[in-house]
């Protein structure tokens, strides 16, 4: 077990993230593995005997505190920041400079469980630490030492979310972390990038550069000015990785805010956007859009949750037999115009926390092309909150198709494509249909459109599609239809097969 404590004497602890600009008034929190590491390279450079503690040694214990990722007790910090002009000889420059404020009486605990090092590191660990004067820029100043025992309680640590089993709630927000590469790792990583490098054939002057700040040492690579790697492209170090971690919620608050008022998580099922861009996406394209939606959904929900813990309800795979389409549905909505300008997420088996705290994040969609649309969330609900502004989630007794249904079995004798929709319709909980209409076309934009009108493909490969022309239909039930939205056949979770009712029934 290693336990190191550090503290702020000035109150403040001044570090930007890698990738983000200073004036973003960003703080790297809590001080991750990377820029200890390279503190203490800093520190061994400028204040240390290096007869006494050569470079081996050094490399041997950075090595060390490579193989596990710390875990953190992390004080009472306010995410503040000053500003200033920077003149300059045409205009001045407004600086932000933003910081963790924190109590200098503060410990900050960094904590190895199960690391143990010899009684030479342990020598050289302690005069590193003696003579550490700052981290992060060099207004953080700090001291730091090595306890001998610690027994707290730690509250930022390496994995997934924590969700608290009685009350469902998220009790920790994820935060990415670098750690180094442990000397095997970098061997690896250097050998694969350099082959993949001399294959690309890049002109001289930018191979150069980025060989200057490719070091063939672990040590070497480690000890790289930031800036220097910048210049080269590298979009992250390449001596180190990613960690996610999950630190306290508002581990680092604004110091305009007060403390998190806790609110209850009322059941929900769905939840709209409104979409924002030029230009929209038509109504006849639909299913791509969804599939971006997702793909949307899926991303932020790695970054949010981790890789391994991304809901079945929203990404449906890993499902029971019994689910029975109770996973999202990904709907796009249409104005006047045939333009996509809302989209509609409905879970039928609700939305739960981890699910909650994904959506409400969601910003953003972008196509294989780079278009990018903006999301606004307008409401998150039952299904009923939403009858008054989208016909989808309405209840009636007769529908109409909205978008081409596409049958999602081979058509047999005695099983044509009205069987089909009323053998889903009974494995739906719908009501029993008692007419079931074929349509020639819709006019749902004051044009008529046809099934070929639509893109009616997934983007994903090796899917058995019976149906690839599709059809409208009009459809009425023995009662009005409760569960809704009405969205049946092939692709049905992507706005395929989506109907819309043609009477008032509310």
């Amino acid at each position: 077990m290693l336990t190191l404590s550090l503290t702020f004497p000035g109150g403040r602890y001044h570090a930007t993230s890698w990738g983000r600009h200073v004036n973003e008034a960003d703080v790297a929190w809590p001080p991750d593995l990377w820029r200890i590491s390279r503190a203490l390279i800093a520190a061994w450079h400028r204040k240390l005997d290096r007869q006494r503690f050569p470079r081996e040694m050094l490399e041997e214990l950075l090595a060390e505190l490579a193989k596990q990722a710390p875990h953190y007790r992390l004080p009472e910090a306010v995410h503040a920041h000053t500003r200033h002009y920077m003149p300059n000889r045409q205009k001045s420059t407004l600086i932000f400079d933003a910081f963790a404020r924190v109590s200098s009486d503060d410990e900050l605990i960094v904590h190895w469980p199960e690391l143990v090092l010899a009684d030479d590191q342990l020598v050289l660990l302690d005069e590193l630490l003696s003579v550490l004067g700052y981290l992060g820029r060099a207004e953080s100043w700090i001291e730091a030492k090595r306890l001998l025992e610690w027994n707290g309680e730690l509250n930022c640590r390496p994995g997934e979310t924590v969700i608290d089993p009685e009350t469902g709630e998220i009790s920790s927000e994820p935060v990415h972390l670098y750690v180094p590469l442990t000397p095997s790792e970098y061997t690896n990583f250097y050998r694969h990038f350099h082959q993949g490098l001399e294959a690309r054939r890049l002109p001289k002057k930018e191979l150069a550069q980025i060989n200057a700040t490719l070091k063939q040492n672990w040590l070497d690579a480690l000890s790289l000015d930031t800036a220097d790697l910048q210049a080269a492209g590298w979009s992250a170090p390449p001596s180190a990785k990613k960690q996610l971690y999950q630190r306290p919620v508002q581990a680092l608050r604004s110091s305009v805010a007060g403390r998190p008022k806790s609110r209850p998580i009322l059941p929900s099922t769905t939840v709209r956007y409104a979409i924002y861009g030029k230009p929209l996406m038509r109504n006849v394209d639909g299913i791509r859009f969804a599939e971006h939606l997702r793909r949307a959904v899926m991303g932020k929900a790695k970054r949010l949750l981790g890789e391994n813990a991304l809901p079945p309800l929203l990404s449906g795979h890993g499902l029971s037999p019994e689910n029975r389409h109770r996973h999202a549905f990904y709907l796009p909505e249409s104005n006047p115009q045939g333009l996509i300008d809302h989209a509609v997420i409905h879970i039928p088996a609700g939305i739960d926390a981890s699910m909650r705290q994904v959506l409400e994040q969601l910003k953003t969609v972008k196509n294989f092309d780079g278009q990018e649309w903006q999301l606004i969330l307008e409401h998150i609900g039952k299904q009923e909150d939403f009858i008054t502004v989208t016909p989808l989630l309405k209840t009636a007794a007769v529908w109409q198709s909205l978008t081409p249904y596409l049958h999602p079995w081979h058509c047999k004798k005695n099983f044509d494509v009205s069987a089909q929709i009323r053998r889903e319709c009974r494995e739906r909980n719908l009501p029993e249909p008692i007419e079931i209409q074929a349509l020639p076309f819709i006019k749902p934009y004051g044009r008529e459109l046809r099934p070929i009108d639509f893109h009616r493909f997934r983007n994903k490969k090796g899917l058995t599609q019976p149906d690839t022309r599709g059809s409208f239909w009009q459809i009425t039930f023995a009662q009005t239809v409760e569960e809704v939205p009405v969205a049946l056949g092939f692709g049905c979770h992507f706005g395929l097969g989506l109907f819309e009712p043609c009477d008032t029934g509310v």
